[in-house]
Formats: structure tokens, C-alpha cells, sequence
């Protein structure tokens, strides 16, 4: 097992057309955006917190130009997929196996520790997401409406910039949504 809590042989690279890190196994060629089976997954989230997290994403949205964004706006989330996501895996896990009941209590203690002021939504995300985006704080860029899933979309859009949702339920888990700009 290496250091990232990956089974022997596989590697965390880095995807310069998404920005974003996924594994590879040199020997088969396999590259995968979740961990492969045998994931040590509490040693992988410790690894890509410290080696492959972005600490702070421009307040500028990653230098977008400014043409383009009428009408969209800008968010992060924390997602937390549960068995009947439509896609129970994740960078974190490989096999996600927590009822819709769990994950949500899980995202309730998030909740309750962003509202605190202990923490922030970025910061969280980095570790405890279940999206790829965790790896920019869970910055999901800007978008307009018609480009998110209808639930996630109306709860975006319904907050003002520095607000924080309560839990909203999508088909791809339970999220926690800051929106951004």
C-alpha cells in the first residue's frame, strides 16, 4: 500500500485537461477517476488534502473572462453519496454503502460546524466531499440555469453570494451549496 492508501502498483497523476487528479496503474494502463478497490480510503483523503487540494481558488472564477457569465452565477459544494446515489463511488470511496439516512446526518454535522464559524464549506469539502470539485474546495465554477440538476440549480440560485444552503437533495447524494459569486 503507498503512502496515498492506494493497493500496490497505483499511482495518484494529474489530469491537465480537467485539473483534476486521478489514479493510473503503469502496469495495466487502467486510470480511473475513483480509487480502485483496496483503497486505504482514510489514508487517501489525508494524502490528496496535502498534496492535492488548491488552497485558495481565484476570486476571479480562474480567470474566465467576464464575457459569458450573464445570468450564471458561481458555487461550491459538499456532496455526500449514499447507496442509492446514481453513482455510489467516489475519489474518497469505491464502493459507498451508507443509507440516504446517514449521509445526510453526516452533512447535518457539516452543516453545524460551517454555521459555527469552526470551519468553512472549502475547507470541509477538501477532505469530506464525494465530488471531484473537492479538489478546488468543492468550487464548481460558474453555470446558468439548465446546466445543474433541477434541485441543486433552484437552491443555487435562490441564495445570495456568502450563503450558505441547508441539506438539498439531488440524484447523485445529499449537498451542502455556498454560493460563490
Amino acid at each position: 500500500m503507498s503512502d496515498a492508501g492506494l493497493p500496490s502498483g497505483w499511482e495518484v497523476r494529474h489530469s491537465n485537461s480537467k485539473n483534476l487528479p486521478y489514479y493510473f496503474d503503469p502496469a495495466t494502463k487502467e486510470s480511473r477517476w475513483d480509487p480502485p478497490s483496496g483503497t486505504d480510503t482514510e489514508k487517501l483523503k489525508a494524502f490528496m488534502a496535502q498534496n492535492h487540494s488548491s488552497a485558495a481558488i481565484r476570486p476571479d472564477g480562474s480567470g474566465a473572462g467576464a464575457g459569458g457569465r450573464e445570468g450564471k452565477i458561481r458555487a461550491a459544494h459538499l456532496l455526500v453519496k449514499h447507496k442509492d446515489s446514481r453513482k455510489p463511488s467516489s475519489w474518497r470511496e469505491a464502493d459507498i454503502t451508507r443509507t440516504k439516512e446517514e449521509a445526510t446526518s453526516i452533512l447535518l454535522g457539516h452543516e453545524a460546524r460551517i454555521r459555527s464559524g469552526s470551519t468553512s464549506l472549502g475547507d470541509l469539502a477538501v477532505t469530506e466531499s464525494d465530488c471531484r470539485s473537492a479538489m478546488k474546495r468543492g468550487d464548481l465554477g460558474f453555470f446558468g440555469k439548465g446546466e445543474m440538476q433541477r434541485e441543486f440549480e433552484d437552491a443555487s440560485f435562490a441564495l445570495k453570494p456568502g450563503e450558505v444552503s441547508h441539506v438539498i437533495e439531488t440524484a447523485s447524494g445529499v449537498h451542502l451549496i455556498e454560493r460563490l459569486e
